[in-house]
């Protein structure tokens, strides 16, 4: 993938980057303050980090750490949220997707939302360290710093790599359950960071190529802005490919039973399938449209059989 930004948005996409929201008509209200930390985000990872402690915890319940430690979790993703609301404000205003944000809109101030990051991240962070143990400390701030640094501040607006390294954020909710509980970082681990990350980069992948114009108006250099569509459909396919293991070695290693082997094949075959027929739609937003779909199911199905299926 390419580093550099090699394309020219065409005149309707400027004309688009161009049109600024209306000023608000009335100030931001509590519900703001909650849609600017991605709820959809933190709760997919928040189901994500309780399928680590689970996991982990194989059915003995520790629920005072568990209820901090995805406290504390939570918090940190909110704040990394927040954060990237904030450096990004400007750049929201030239998506639709993104414009009617409470930034673009006005309806909260840049300063009030950057203080509202930093305490939610303090926040988040103390309890991590203060109960849930250094490790998850370690690997809460290491989420935070990929996610707002290297990811919203760098790579976002400079490189195509930004999916693909910013996935590493997103994997660590499930390691912090899991190393709150164990204490260490263990095959488990490994295969629960392998999942979140090998599933970060096809299912954004198939929400930008769906959103391709948009993204090229903002200036992104999402992978369908730089490279094109049809390289965006191979790319997928790796990720996809290395997906399938992970069920497998779950069982093998026996953190899972058999219920979550043959589910786990399933939805992972299920969304290789999917991907694959990219290669003969005649309608690309259509196709993208139902593997986003289906990516979201691949991953609530599998964290819940995961759950589920955890052996004693």
């Amino acid at each position: 993938m390419d580093n550099h930004l090699r394309y020219q948005a065409p005149s309707e996409s400027a004309a688009l980057a161009s049109a600024a929201p209306a000023p608000p008509d009335k100030a931001g209200t509590w519900k703001d303050f909650i849609t600017v930390t991605k709820p959809g985000i933190i709760r997919s990872n928040l189901i994500a980090a309780f399928a680590g402690f689970w996991l982990a915890s194989r059915w003995d319940i520790q629920f005072g750490l568990m209820i901090m430690t995805l406290l504390g979790t939570v918090l940190v993703m909110a704040s990394s949220c927040v954060f990237n609301n904030y450096f990004d404000r400007e750049l929201d205003m030239k998506m639709e997707r993104t414009r009617n944000r409470s930034l673009p809109t006005g309806r909260l101030t840049p300063k009030v939302v950057l203080w509202y990051a930093v305490i939610l991240g303090v926040v988040g962070l103390a309890i991590l360290f203060s109960f849930s143990g250094v490790l998850a400390g370690i690997f809460g701030a290491i989420g935070m710093f990929v996610y707002v640094v290297v990811y919203t501040l760098w790579l976002k607006r400079s490189s195509t790599w930004s999916t693909s390294v910013g996935a590493i954020s997103g994997a660590m909710p499930p390691v912090i359950g899991y190393v709150a509980v164990t204490g260490s970082v263990d095959m488990a681990a490994v295969l629960l960071f392998a999942l979140l990350f090998l599933w970060q980069p096809p299912h954004f992948w198939a929400l930008g190529i769906r959103r391709v114009e948009e993204y090229r108006a903002a200036g992104f250099p999402l992978l369908p802005v730089v490279k094109g569509i049809p390289r965006t459909k191979i790319q997928m396919i790796p990720y996809l490919v290395l997906l399938i293991p992970i069920p497998i070695l779950m069982y093998a290693y026996g953190y899972a039973g058999i219920f979550f082997l043959v589910i786990g094949l399933f939805l992972a075959i299920w969304w290789l399938y999917a991907a694959l027929q990219g290669f003969r739609a005649k309608d690309d937003e259509a196709w993208s449209k139902k593997v986003f779909i289906i990516s979201i199911n691949y991953l609530t199905l599998s964290l819940i059989v995961l759950i589920l299926n955890t052996t004693f």
